[in-house]
């Protein structure tokens, strides 16, 4: 069955190019990986939501992707300063997506990571380890998306969706929160801090982490710590019932997820599909 979907979707994608008129100056490769369809990017999937995974950072990251419920999808990868890489989810996907840094794998898969580590594996098949910033979704007629902080911060996230109707808003950072972490939240390593943990995960109390007698919205408000990390990025979530000014509801788009980049960047890509010439699928 796969590789049967495998060739269809290469059919279709030549079909499309042909009809539009579009030269073709480059070879791609439509590859499944677990439950994804890997595409050219910009090329949209009938059968589900395109995600473009854009590193801009000056050093390599690795992509993590979990599924909500356990469910089927998950996976990790490679994606070195530049490079990209698309995926296909399949309809009403829910799911997170987060960058690991400073890691280091053999060619069977294992090792570790400074942050955002899914325990020894390359491929991720349960949640991170905090702190890390992550971009989370749930697809549907109307889909919701938002980038969250409640786990801490490892790199700049946004999210943008592309050519979607309503309010399709940019979600995530306008800087990186690492610079302004507060001493007590900071996770080091080699003498630098690579990672701002967020109050929750630093002291696990009730009151930052909105549970026992602070768990209803009217007793759990912002901290000191959380509005630091609302400075850094207004459209995310700072602790957990931050949900006015977190949660955005996009339908008929996909998404372009960027590392290492702010929301003022990703504004032109409302509307625009990303370059395929500049994209290299991975994996």
């Amino acid at each position: 069955m796969a590789s049967q979907l495998n060739v269809l979707l290469t059919v279709l994608y030549f079909v499309t190019v042909i009809a539009s008129g579009f030269k073709c100056s480059q070879t791609f490769t439509t590859k499944l990986v677990g439950e994804y369809v890997l595409l050219p990017a910009g090329i949209r999937s009938s059968e589900g939501t395109n995600f473009t995974i854009v590193n801009k950072c000056k050093e390599t990251i690795w992509p993590g992707i979990t599924a909500n419920n356990n469910s089927a999808g998950a996976d990790g990868f490679a994606l070195k300063p530049g490079q990209s890489a698309v995926f296909s989810a399949p309809p009403r996907w829910g799911g997170r997506i987060w960058a690991r840094t400073g890691c280091s794998f053999n060619q069977n898969g294992t090792g570790k990571c400074q942050t955002g580590g899914c325990d020894t594996a390359l491929k991720c098949s349960g949640p991170g380890d905090p702190p890390f910033s992550i971009a989370e979704f749930n697809l549907g007629d109307i889909d919701y998306y938002d980038v969250s902080l409640v786990d801490g911060f490892n790199l700049p996230l946004v999210v943008a969706p592309v050519k979607g109707e309503g309010n399709c808003s940019a979600a995530g950072c306008d800087g990186d929160l690492k610079a302004e972490c507060p001493p007590e939240l900071a996770m080091k390593a080699g003498g630098k801090t690579v990672a701002c943990r967020s109050a929750c995960n630093a002291f696990g109390s009730d009151e930052y982490c909105c549970r026992g007698a602070f768990s209803d919205p009217g007793t759990c408000s912002p901290s000191n710590y959380s509005r630091v990390f609302k400075k850094a990025c207004p459209v995310a979530y700072s602790y957990a019932h931050d949900d006015a000014t977190s949660v955005l509801t996009c339908s008929s788009t996909d998404y372009i997820v960027t590392f290492c980049s702010s929301r003022y960047v990703n504004m032109q890509f409302k509307g625009y599909v990303h370059s395929s010439s500049n994209a290299r699928v991975l994996l």
